[in-house]
């Protein structure tokens, strides 16, 4: 059983499982240690570094979850290594409200979701928000490829868990570059077919008018 899991499995989500059905998977969890921070696999880097945006939820000090997107160009969350992952944060509404929540709690859950590929991935973690300028070193590290705009803080998310989600009810949708790539071998040869047919056009008018005929 995964880190993921039994970090996620309370009392409270036990309960339920006993109730639907599942305490026997349940009651495998319970004997097994949550262990050590869990390292990203080469896959699952792979992946976060390919999407362009995610969720990341925090707890405020009411209790009460908030969600955010993030998002920018795809590889804009960068990999630090196998236990860091890390983006520029850059200036928005400026209600600061998970950046406020990370202050009272760092512990944070992200999800990447990639449409096309039907496939999700969700991570537990330690979060921290640092004003650009004390970072200057990790701001460069994480300039290229960002998120367009003014660069307020530099987040880092230390990993402690991750699991893959299965793609079921995942609805297939596709970015304007994915559509943009896909796409343009279609348009290549539309391009050329109409060019052919101009041309071909052009000549069925030059023997209409021939003054010979």
């Amino acid at each position: 059983m995964s880190r993921y899991d039994l970090l996620a499995s309370t009392p409270a989500v036990r309960r339920v499982q006993q109730e639907l059905g599942s305490a026997a998977a349940a009651g495998r969890r319970l004997r097994e240690p949550a262990g050590e921070p869990e390292p990203l696999t080469g896959a699952a880097a792979a992946f976060i570094r390919s999407l362009d945006g995610f969720l990341v939820g925090t707890v405020n000090e009411n209790g009460w979850p908030y969600l955010q997107y993030r998002g920018g160009p795809p590889g804009f969350v960068h990999v630090l290594d196998e236990h860091t992952v890390g983006y520029l944060d850059v200036r928005g509404n400026r209600q600061y409200l998970t950046t406020g929540n990370l202050r009272a709690d760092d512990r944070v859950s992200l999800f990447f979701l990639d449409h096309a590929r039907q496939a999700r991935l969700k991570l537990f973690g330690r979060a921290t928000a640092v004003p650009a300028d004390r970072c200057p070193e990790l701001v460069a590290r994480l300039d290229s490829p960002r998120t367009d705009g003014r660069v307020e803080q530099v987040v880092t998310v230390r990993v402690e868990a991750f699991a893959w989600n299965c793609p079921n009810h995942i609805t297939p949708r596709f970015s304007q570059d994915e559509l943009d790539r896909a796409l343009a071998p279609v348009r290549e040869r539309l391009a050329r077919l109409e060019a052919e047919n101009a041309a071909l056009r052009a000549e069925l008018a030059a023997v209409r008018t021939d003054p010979k005929d």
